[in-house]
């Protein structure tokens, strides 16, 4: 069974979200993660860890299609994404911000492979999700 750190993944996932113009650079949002971490007393993994599994979940958010190459008239650069459908629907499951989310993260985390695309959809698609 796969597990995911569903915090980066949300941290990763707003910072693709608010990347128009400038580069997407996963090890630096980890270490940004682990200093809130930190700050507010929680624990968290080796900063090394963080920095490899954020690079890893770059490439498997892609190459699942959670993210795609920002076009260059929304401020693309080569170097940084946009959400597809999917990675909005994610999302808006896991955002911390957003009341409840600690249940769609459970529903999620029973999962074989969460974030496999049939798994995902199928189980996104379920309103008692939410």
């Amino acid at each position: 069974m796969t597990t995911y750190n569903w915090d980066l993944i949300e941290r990763l996932l707003h910072e693709v979200q608010n990347g128009a113009g400038h580069s997407f650079t996963p090890r630096p949002y980890a270490e940004q993660y682990a200093a809130a971490k930190a700050n507010a007393g929680e624990p968290f993994e080796n900063l090394d860890h963080l920095k490899t599994v954020a690079g890893e979940y770059e490439k498997l958010l892609l190459l699942r299609d959670y993210i795609e190459p920002r076009p260059e008239d929304q401020g693309g650069n080569g170097e940084n994404y946009i959400l597809t459908p999917r990675g909005s629907r994610l999302l808006s499951l896991i955002d911390s911000s957003i009341p409840g989310n600690e249940h769609p993260r459970q529903v999620l985390d029973e999962q074989e492979d969460a974030l496999e695309e049939l798994t995902f959809d199928e189980v996104a698609s379920k309103a008692q999700i939410a």
